[in-house]
């Protein structure tokens, strides 16, 4: 096994569930068995609410970088000076301001190879915009900052992957985004994640249409027959094991999803609403297609429960796991093709085959 995985947190928005779920995930102390936390915020910040979940055991270990992190130990920099005022359920410019630092710090870290992958917390999209920070969310400054041409948004579980080929726009904007050369590449974004980051050999993607009932051969709209079943046979002609479109209410609801490694859909919503509904305390927020793994709790900042100590901490935890599992399968997929172009040799087994005798 790979030495452990050093995951980086920031701690989103300070008025919100952020920190209540990183210190619920952190005080399990069987969580640092597997990695060596660091987290991106400030120990006052931190202690006040550690106290108002009454953790009274549990303490950061104060660093002033990410190499200076001690294994078997929940690590900290602080990444300002002042005092911050803490209103918690409150959505203020005090939140996004230090939401932002944290966020710049921790990516700062993670293109600079100092921590192996990056967990975020909950943001608000709106009190974070600023002059250093102007888009829709996370997945668009990380995709930024990794200096990606594209990114996918992919919402991962046990049960469930879903994709979306428009993400944080409006839904007035939604049809005229949708191209055949956007759902093509998203399609590469996905069958490509699987491969690397899930070890799936042979992937096998649902696409769903954009209108009620995929269009019902265009009495309700056109998009399927013009610009999404084009999309899909030209991806089937690169390789891609992909099908539809589906009608995305009976898909779901009749369960079909089961019969599928993972499901692009057009739009933000159609999404993530049944991944919610099906996967939702258990799901996590992968952004794909990226050079390092960033990965983020299925839920928002929680301003109505922020300090009640009633933040289930699951979502945060299967983040955490999730980006753990895909560095290492980066990490091992990536030595096995070093070991071949060292021996000149050829890879008989995929490495699905190798992780499965590892078992």
């Amino acid at each position: 096994m790979s030495s452990k995985v050093k995951i980086g947190i920031s701690i989103g928005d300070v008025n919100g569930i952020g920190l209540e779920v990183i210190l619920k995930t952190l005080s399990e102390s069987k969580i640092l068995d597997y990695c060596t936390p660091v987290v991106y915020g400030h120990t006052k910040v931190a202690s006040f609410h550690r106290k108002a979940l009454h953790l009274n055991d549990f303490m950061f270990n104060v660093i002033p970088n990410a190499e200076a992190a001690v294994a078997h130990k929940a690590n900290m920099i602080n990444c300002w000076e002042e005092d911050v005022k803490i209103d918690l359920g409150q959505a203020n410019e005090t939140g996004g301001k230090y939401a932002f630092l944290s966020l710049q710090k921790a990516t700062d870290d993670l293109i600079n190879g100092k921590i192996d992958a990056l967990v975020t917390a909950p943001i608000n999209k709106n009190n974070i915009q600023s002059e250093q920070f102007n888009f829709a969310g996370h997945t668009e400054y990380l995709q930024e900052r990794a200096g990606s041409k594209d990114a996918l948004m992919f919402l991962i579980s046990d049960d469930l992957r879903v994709g979306v080929v428009t993400g944080h726009i409006p839904v007035a904007d939604v049809a005229k985004s949708i191209t055949k050369e956007k759902i093509v590449q998203k399609l590469k974004l996905i069958n490509d994640s699987l491969k690397k980051d899930f070890w799936i050999e042979k992937p096998k993607i649902a696409v769903l249409g954009l209108n009620p009932h995929a269009s019902d051969n265009g009495l309700i709209g056109n998009e399927e027959a013009e610009v999404i079943s084009p999309a899909i046979q030209a991806a089937f002609d690169e390789g891609i094991i992909c099908f539809g479109p589906y009608p995305a209410d009976g898909f779901f609801g009749n369960g079909t999803y089961k019969q599928f490694d993972a499901v692009l859909a057009m739009y933000h919503d159609q999404g993530l609403i049944p991944f919610k509904t099906i996967s939702f305390g258990a799901g996590v927020n992968f952004t794909a297609g990226l050079n390092f793994v960033r990965t983020s709790p299925d839920h928002g900042t929680g301003y109505n429960i922020a300090g009640k100590n009633q933040a289930n901490p699951s979502s945060f935890m299967e983040a955490l796991f999730a980006a753990i599992h895909i560095v290492n399968n980066r990490r091992e997929q990536e030595a096995m093709l070093n070991n071949q172009l060292k021996t000149g040799g050829k890879i008989i087994e995929t490495a699905a085959d190798v992780k499965d005798d590892a078992n």
